[in-house]
């Protein structure tokens, strides 16, 4: 998001709290992405006195994660695109973060089977936000904290942040009376601190919908100026392209067996599917190819002989026929496309190479196979 220069005309922002303060030192546990909405939450009830602990569950399907994990080489010499938004969020507010990897447990229970269905594509909102929550809770409990907040905002989106929903979410979370909103808290019921005084529900906001005007003009009473970029579109589950590849590899694999490891992998590259049981994966970058070259062991592998094309992975045995299929797919992503024939490496698992001449697949065959 730009940085922004004024108050945006309309927004009406509550000033700090002033006059009597909460009779008693409150503890508060929250969900921190890293983006504006949730660390704005956070700074709202640190402004009551209240002591905050964010907590991050790293589920595997962040694309803000991913990228991260590629590390392209122009990266490394800027860390500050290496440095985690929830961590970066969390310096900037002064609050300590945790960053909790849930990834296989989310991925059972959660991606294979939510409870409450999928969005439009393979995201399990309302079922990931319980899961998330009641996360939160046992941290919570366990730390003595009355508060769990988020940075949800009434009806900002349309499978999880609409009023039923969120009601569904905190009773299922086991979190009634106790999950606190503040950008949204006046239109909701209060807490139990809110109830007694503890938390002043007078300061907390009455923010509903998708606009983003108050956040950004509370950011600008908050001097944050390096505003996130809202996280709404981070998720690949809610990607239709990844959840094509997700729901292939699924129909194609006995979903007990198939690993979080597995998953990564659709994230990365093109995917073309030419059989039940074979599929290959080419990188579309130098990035992806240099990942896809670390996922290599045990795995047959593909490039144009020249090393001038995409590295490529297959899952699956090929067989002769199925190897030139392979190899001709090599030759078509690499800058020899347009050629007649073109040399292709073909890997073994077991350390093996194979050179075959082939010519490039033709882009209707290549296009009929891409997942």
């Amino acid at each position: 998001m730009g940085r922004p220069k004024r108050q945006t005309p309309g927004a009406t922002v509550p000033g700090p709290p002033r006059g009597e303060t909460p009779r008693e030192q409150v503890r508060a546990v929250g969900l921190l992405s890293g983006g504006l909405d949730s660390t704005l939450a956070a700074r709202l009830l640190q402004e009551q006195g209240v002591e905050v602990l964010g907590l991050h569950f790293a589920t595997g399907f962040c694309k803000v994660d991913h990228r991260r994990a590629l590390r392209r080489p122009r990266d490394q010499k800027n860390p500050k695109r290496l440095r985690h938004e929830a961590l970066r969020a969390g310096a900037d507010a002064g609050v300590p973060v945790e960053i909790i990897d849930v990834s296989e447990e989310y991925f059972r229970e959660v991606v294979l089977n939510p409870k409450h269905g999928y969005g439009s594509a393979m995201n399990p909102c309302i079922d990931c936000r319980i899961f998330m929550l009641k996360k939160a809770k046992e941290i919570a409990d366990a730390q003595g904290a009355e508060i769990v907040f988020t940075g949800e905002v009434l009806g900002q989106r349309p499978m999880s942040q609409y009023r039923r929903a969120l009601e569904l979410i905190e009773k299922e979370a086991g979190l009634e009376g106790r999950l606190l909103r503040p950008l949204s808290a006046r239109h909701l019921p209060p807490t139990r601190a809110e109830h007694d005084g503890r938390v002043a529900r007078e300061h907390l906001l009455a923010i509903e919908g998708r606009s983003r005007r108050e956040q950004l003009a509370l950011a600008q009473r908050f001097g944050m100026f390096d505003i996130p970029t809202p996280s709404g579109g981070c998720c690949f589950l809610a990607d239709e392209n990844f959840a094509r590849r997700l729901r292939d590899l699924l129909s194609h694999s006995d979903p007990q067996t198939v690993t979080t490891e597995d998953v990564r992998l659709l994230k990365v590259g093109r995917h073309f599917r030419l059989a039940h049981d074979l599929k290959v994966v080419l990188g579309r970058d130098e990035a992806e190819s240099r990942f896809l070259a670390g996922q290599a062991a045990g795995r047959w592998t593909c490039q144009v002989a020249d090393g001038h094309g995409a590295f490529g992975i297959v899952e699956g045995v090929p067989n002769g026929e199925q190897r030139e299929a392979v190899a001709s797919l090599a030759a078509r992503y690499s800058r020899h496309r347009n050629e007649m024939r073109v040399e292709v490496i073909l890997g073994g698992p077991d350390g093996s190479t194979t050179r075959l001449e082939v010519a490039p697949a033709r882009d209707e065959w290549a296009h009929s196979l891409l997942l």
